[in-house]
């Protein structure tokens, strides 16, 4: 197996590009292997990342040996910036996707920097996850193609001369320092002609002015502001704009274990995010970003209190249908690779506490209530209140039964916990009493049947001895203060046994809750997650080192994946992930925090 993920690129190799339609995944090498048009969950146009380069790629890159890559994001930007050198000189390949277009965009530009550097373009095209093969017509000017395949068109546009060779499209040609070629791909419905040609040049000094002025309304603390734009940054890419709702990851199947079945598709928005994602975007000024994600909460939730969902599609689609794609051999040998997510009809208790408590979050930070907020929630809480006590599938939406899940049950009580501090605060109509007694008898039954006896921590389920990291959130969910006995007991067990080479498990994949095979990487979330516990506990210096450690784990480029494999030293899981960077936004602000504090 780990012969099979080293002939493979790894998944810190990729950079990430987007437009708030949809996101790309750019290689070291300068391949574009991951691009689905027009949104972010449509059939992909390039899946090599999941294949090879005949199921959709685009290569720009120096013909000849290159000596070495270096590449940067452009300042606080998604413009990424690759630079090779070369025998010949030195070339920058400079990729992005111009916002709030009309219709989406990639534009490459190749600048020469030094000589006179031979290069090359390769560009294979497949829609439908790199199952259609397009009908490619050249531009009647002359400068482009145009490939059409059913619903879908992509036009290319460049000076370059480009030719058709075994159902891909080539060209070579050269850069000599002080030039620039630009090449231009735009999606855009098939029944519709082709946009007028824009200026690449002038695409990208939009680009750029409108991520500068984005990024220069951060409010952060100046020694975290790298690390805490970088990961703003990226979920902001992460935006379905039409909608406000946030992805989790733009990718699907990017395994969480090599060549391993633990494989999911990422491309839809998860309740567990809100709270995490008001925090961090109203903590840092975004409010416009904000708002955007509570309004789509309350679209996509509305109706029967019973059909809430874990999950939904960009603007709250309910259907999520799952299905493999067999003909795509996934990334370093990792099958299935699955399109969508038939997680979304479990059931989870806790995402219950997430809508209620992102509302409360919601006020308290001053976004105010989504028109009908109260009656929706109050409905929410009628029915809470008769399936709390059920079993569930749990925040790890396991496929091996439902069971009694400690962290369900807690968020259940967060659930009537901020219902009556809302209630109480902004004197709204509600049955404050027995929500208040409701509370409590489910706060008591967490700390009688969610404690190990023997060790007095709290365990995974009721009745389990086994670990879970979703405990080190009971602190920082209010359930229980820091310094209770048991959240001590919790912390130092996790410590002890949940960790390899100082990164947290979700839990011991070898006891079977989730009813699939052992063994995928440390969950970089729950390693954030203990750093807050031990900011929470005093242990500033423990804190602040396991901080920087999982700085380190970012790629060049600042990104995290879900995941980290301590043994083989590198990212796991699907790419870049929100959970991962919301959850480090929220650690720095813990630690920017403590030291205004201690100051």
């Amino acid at each position: 197996m780990a012969d099979t993920a080293a002939a493979q690129p790894r998944i810190e190799d990729y950079a990430l590009i987007g437009d708030g339609h949809s996101a790309a995944l750019i290689n070291r090498t300068g391949a574009l292997e991951w691009l689905c048009w027009p949104r972010f969950d449509s059939p992909a146009c390039f899946a090599a990342l999941l294949g090879g380069r005949n199921h959709g790629r685009w290569l720009i890159a120096p013909r000849g040996a290159v000596h070495s890559i270096s590449r940067a994001y452009r300042g606080f930007s998604l413009v990424l910036e690759t630079i090779f050198t070369t025998d010949e000189g030195e070339v920058a390949v400079i990729d992005f996707m111009p916002p709030n277009g009309a219709s989406s965009s990639v534009i490459r530009l190749v600048a020469g920097r030094a000589g006179r550097v031979p290069m090359r373009l390769d560009l294979t095209l497949r829609f439908d996850y790199g199952t259609t093969i397009p009908w490619v017509t050249r531009l009647v000017d002359g400068n482009g193609i145009r490939a059409v395949a059913g619903p879908d068109m992509v036009v290319l546009r460049t000076p370059v001369t480009l030719l058709g060779q075994n159902l891909a499209t080539i060209a070579e040609f050269e850069i000599a320092a002080g030039e620039t070629i630009p090449f231009m791909l735009t999606h855009s419905p098939s029944h519709v002609p082709p946009e007028a040609p824009h200026d690449p040049l002038k695409a990208l000094a939009e680009t750029e002015h409108f991520w500068a002025e984005w990024s220069s309304r951060c409010l952060c603390h100046p020694r975290y502001r790298e690390p805490v734009l970088r990961s703003l940054i990226t979920l902001k890419a992460l935006i379905y704009a039409p909608t406000g709702g946030i992805v989790a990851a733009p990718t699907t199947s990017l395994p969480e274990q090599w060549g391993g079945s633990r494989n999911w598709d990422y491309r839809y928005c998860w309740l567990r995010d809100a709270t995490l994602t008001l925090d961090a975007m109203m903590a840092a000024g975004y409010y416009e970003e904000a708002e955007a994600w509570r309004n789509w909460l309350h679209r996509a939730i509305a109706g029967s209190p019973a059909q809430v969902q874990i999950m939904y599609g960009l603007a709250g689609e309910r259907r999520l249908m799952e299905w493999e794609a067999t003909w795509l051999p996934g990334f370093a040998g990792s099958r299935p690779v699955r399109i969508g997510n038939a997680a979304s009809d479990q059931l989870q208790l806790d995402v219950y506490g997430e809508v209620m408590d992102s509302a409360h979050t919601a006020r308290r930070g001053g976004l105010g209530a989504a028109r009908e907020s109260w009656p929706m929630q109050r409905k929410l809480l009628e029915h809470l209140a008769r399936i709390w006590d059920r079993p569930d599938e749990g925040l790890w939406e396991v496929r091996g039964g439902r069971r009694q899940f400690t962290f369900s049950k807690v968020m259940a009580w967060v659930a009537f916990d901020r219902a009556v501090k809302d209630a109480e605060t902004y004197h709204l109509a509600a049955p404050i009493e027995r929500w208040t007694a409701l509370r409590d008898h489910i706060h008591a039954t967490v700390c009688r049947d969610g404690v190990d006896p023997e060790r007095q921590c709290f365990v995974q389920s009721f009745g389990s001895r086994e670990l879970d990291a979703s405990l080190l959130l009971i602190p920082l969910v209010g359930f229980l203060p820091p310094e209770d006995p048991r959240v001590r007991a919790t912390v130092a067990a996790i410590e002890q046994d949940l960790m390899e080479d100082g990164l947290v498990l979700r839990y011991r994949t070898e006891a079977g809750a989730d009813g699939l095979p052992p063994g995928e990487g440390a969950f970089l979330a729950c390693s954030f997650w203990l750093v807050d516990n031990l900011v929470l506990q005093g242990r500033r210096d423990e804190a602040q080192a396991m901080f920087d450690r999982l700085l380190d784990l970012r790629n060049d480029v600042g990104l995290l994946a879900e995941e980290y494999d301590p043994h083989m030293k590198r990212q796991l899981g699907n790419f870049p992930q929100a959970f991962s960077h919301l959850a480090l936004v929220r650690s720095a602000l813990m630690l920017a925090e403590g030291e205004r504090g201690a100051s």
